[in-house]
């Protein structure tokens, strides 16, 4: 008997609304094991040449190289903030954050060249000054060219369509069915997996916006502290809620009003309106404990 798979409507929608993206940072380490001196130690320890490795920090601790190492983790950082859980490196992303994405990507590059740049320029420099710092394990020959290095530091973001696997292979209807269950519940599961973190980040601007829109304190050396509201919250929160607006796969009403709710809070509010206002910061912080009242938030 011959059955055709058909594509579940979850995958469907998971397919119209998003894209699966991959950002890859390469980076040179600059470290180099080192056979002969992981002899020398080991052998005047009394113990087997297998027992220790010796790595050499090329560079040791420089920090231009540094920053460079420490970025790849920022761009990282940044994807899993823009994106939601995919499978292993590849995020998905949904098709009303894609523009941002892309503008945010392109910045990442700028600040990625700049970065590059400082390190090459100073590259001769660096290998010069190792020949002090690393004594008699300086090694001229382990160091590769400036043009080398700069090609092993590389950034890459990939964009592709989510896979929706259309079958029209002849199969036995038994599997056919049994394959399509699971289809189904993989894809089921990812959406509300997708939502759930979704939720979970929009609660957070709401009881961060709560958190910052406190009433001053009081401190030990005489001093009134305001909570600082910044920029990035409140526009963050407003870039979630207009996302959300078509990114409800699974059509969660309490989601959506949530959304409805914050939005029209903060719709023409800016962070520093509620700096420069205490009326303005004293209603954002009662809207937000409506909010997390009505939802059964925790508040803070």
């Amino acid at each position: 008997m011959n059955t055709e798979l058909q594509q579940p409507n979850y995958l469907i929608s998971l397919a119209s609304s998003g894209m699966i993206v991959h950002v890859e940072v390469n980076v040179w380490s600059a470290t180099k094991q080192d056979k002969d001196i992981s002899e020398e130690i080991t052998a005047s320890k009394n113990a087997d040449k297998d027992a220790g490795r010796f790595v050499k920090h090329l560079l040791a601790g420089d920090p231009t190289h540094k920053e460079l190492l420490n970025f790849r983790q920022t761009v990282y950082n940044w994807v899993k903030r823009r994106t939601y859980d995919w499978a292993g490196s590849s995020r998905y992303l949904p098709l009303a954050s894609l523009q941002t994405f892309k503008s945010e990507f392109n910045q990442i590059e700028e600040q990625h060249a700049e970065l590059l740049d400082k390190f090459v320029n100073r590259y001769p420099d660096i290998i010069a000054a190792m020949a002090f710092k690393q004594g008699d394990m300086f090694n001229p020959n382990e160091y590769p060219s400036a043009d080398e290095v700069r090609n092993r530091f590389r950034i890459n973001m990939y964009i592709t369509d989510v896979p929706t696997g259309d079958f029209r292979n002849a199969i036995a209807g038994e599997i056919a069915e049994d394959l399509k269950q699971h289809y189904q519940k993989e894809t089921n599961e990812k959406i509300q997996e997708i939502m759930r973190d979704a939720s979970v980040r929009l609660v957070d601007f709401i009881k961060r916006i709560a958190h910052a829109c406190r009433e001053a304190e009081s401190e030990t050396d005489g001093k009134v502290r305001r909570p600082k509201v910044y920029e990035g919250t409140i526009d963050g929160a407003k870039e979630m809620c207009e996302m959300l607006k078509d990114f409800n796969l699974t059509g969660d009403q309490r989601l959506e009003e949530m959304r409805q709710d914050l939005l029209a809070t903060l719709n023409d509010v800016t962070a520093k309106d509620i700096r420069d206002s205490d009326a303005t910061r004293a209603h954002v912080k009662s809207e937000m404990d409506k909010i997390m009242s009505k939802f059964g938030l925790v508040n803070v």
